[in-house]
């Protein structure tokens, strides 16, 4: 459907509009704040979106992490909130809601996404090992690294191409991974670190054949699948929608399948689930859950609240099974089409086709003119919040990091700012204001000269690195 169709809802006899399935019942005011000021804040911050205060910032699309609007429902669950030190009511709720939709044995509670990867990883890499995966993602990797592992990309080689439309771009290229298994044996392959969707490839998804095939290849070496299931929801959609045979199944039964093809998940519960805190690590296996179980006493908390209150266990539970409605999934997945819809309209580079949860402009086809260590993604964030207040983010050099060995930068093919679209909270006339600002930016994106780094910390240096503009 074309953006100009669909901003004339209804202009047009047989058309009939679709509409989110929710109401608002409350409301947050919105500020601006100048330009000046807003040349202000982010030099303060140093050109880092990340460092702004949000007090000075008018639409947010710097994540979907925790930034959700949640329901009612859920609202009241917070009311239900057993505080108990072990064993609250509210753990047991969690654990069967995950047993139920996800099909794993055994939960362990964590307070966030990052939690649950740094136990895993503990758990499962030994010093050397090699962790192949579908696309790095910037935490996962770090903790794996951490962990001694060494992460190999093996995506299908579409997945660092924007501009190609491929309908599951975030697949797992199997003849690369078969080669490394028959290369380095094994027994130093710590698992596959299966993404779904593919955040840094832009939101992109797995098909279920190729997950189907993924472990027939890792059954006979004994290779276990971890399945990063934050954005599953999003994934099952895309299934639902392109994969011949799943076009009349739910999204609570393509997830279900879904994970019944690896050996354990964790989640980031701030996205998929509808909350603003929390996560958890499922596995199979009953020696690993045991370590588990083990750690997250000295990392998290007891293993029936793993740095979580019951309150937010018992809103998790229910966002699971919020989240999971086909109606709530189209819904959300057809806002963030119609941002990419008027983008794509204007001739804007974005990643195609359009993921799950954000819109990720093309910032080496927006600044052509720029090197990549000139940080064009990172430009672009900060002229996107100079031109309107809206917070976007980097995913590109800078997300990517140093090579451990060489000290360089690592250089993606991708260079990428994502507009992040929280689920519940922003209008479609917000993302009309988002597009106008966008194009823009686009329209004088010759004046752009790039930035420098001049502070970089040692860890996952895009949240608080910052840098300075090039002149001239």
């Amino acid at each position: 459907m074309s953006t100009n169709v669909s901003r004339t809802m209804g202009q047009q006899a047989g058309r009939r509009s679709w509409a989110e399935p929710w109401k608002i019942k409350m409301v947050e005011p919105l500020r601006v704040v100048s330009r000046d000021q807003r040349t202000a804040a982010l030099r303060g911050a140093g050109w880092n979106t990340f460092l702004l205060r949000s007090d000075d910032v008018y639409i947010d699309l710097l994540t979907d992490s925790g930034t959700n609007a949640m329901s009612d429902r859920q609202w009241a669950g917070l009311m239900l909130g057993d505080e108990a030190y072990a064993g609250g009511r509210n753990f047991y709720h969690l654990e069967e809601t995950i047993q139920r939709r996800y099909g794993y044995r055994h939960v362990v509670p964590t307070h966030q996404g990052r939690g649950a990867e740094h136990l895993l990883s503990k758990s499962a890499i030994r010093p050397g090992q090699i962790v192949p995966g579908n696309m790095y993602f910037t935490t996962t990797r770090a903790h794996q690294e951490l962990a001694g592992g060494t992460f190999t990309d093996v995506v299908i080689p579409e997945a660092h191409d924007a501009a190609l439309h491929h309908p599951f771009k975030g697949n797992v290229d199997l003849a690369e991974l078969a080669a490394l298994i028959e290369r380095e044996g094994a027994e130093r392959i710590a698992y596959v670190s299966l993404a779904a969707t593919v955040n840094m490839a832009g939101g992109q998804p797995v098909s279920m054949a190729n997950v189907r095939a993924l472990r027939e290849l890792c059954r006979p070496h004994g290779i276990r699948i971890f399945l990063d299931a934050t954005r599953l929801v999003e994934n099952a959609f895309f299934i639902q929608e392109r994969e011949e045979g799943y076009g009349d199944r739910s999204i609570a039964d393509i997830v279900r399948e879904f994970c019944g093809y690896t050996d354990g998940a964790w989640m980031s519960s701030k996205k998929d689930s509808l909350v603003n805190i929390g996560g958890w690590v499922a596995v199979d296996d009953e020696g690993l859950f045991e370590e588990l179980r083990n750690l997250v006493v000295l990392y998290e908390g007891l293993h029936t609240y793993g740095g979580l209150a019951g309150r937010d266990m018992e809103a998790i539970a229910i966002g699971i099974e919020e989240s999971l409605q086909d109606d709530y999934v189209r819904a959300r997945i057809g806002q963030v089409r119609y941002l990419g819809a008027l983008l794509t309209d204007w001739e804007i580079p974005i990643v195609q086709p359009v993921g799950g949860h954000a819109i990720f402009l093309d910032a080496r086809a927006f600044y052509a003119h720029l090197p990549q260590d000139r940080f064009p993604a990172q430009t672009l964030a900060a002229e996107l919040y100079l031109d309107s207040g809206i917070r976007a983010m980097e995913r590109g050099i800078v997300s990517a990091g140093r090579d451990p060995v060489t000290g360089d930068h690592h250089r993606p093919n991708l260079e990428l700012t994502r507009l992040t679209i929280p689920r519940r909270v922003y209008t479609q006339a917000h993302m009309d204001v988002v597009a106008e600002s966008v194009k823009s930016v686009f329209d004088e994106r010759t004046r752009a000269h790039g930035l420098r780094m001049v502070y970089e910390p040692r860890y996952l240096r895009f949240f608080q690195a910052r840098f300075e503009p090039i002149t001239g």
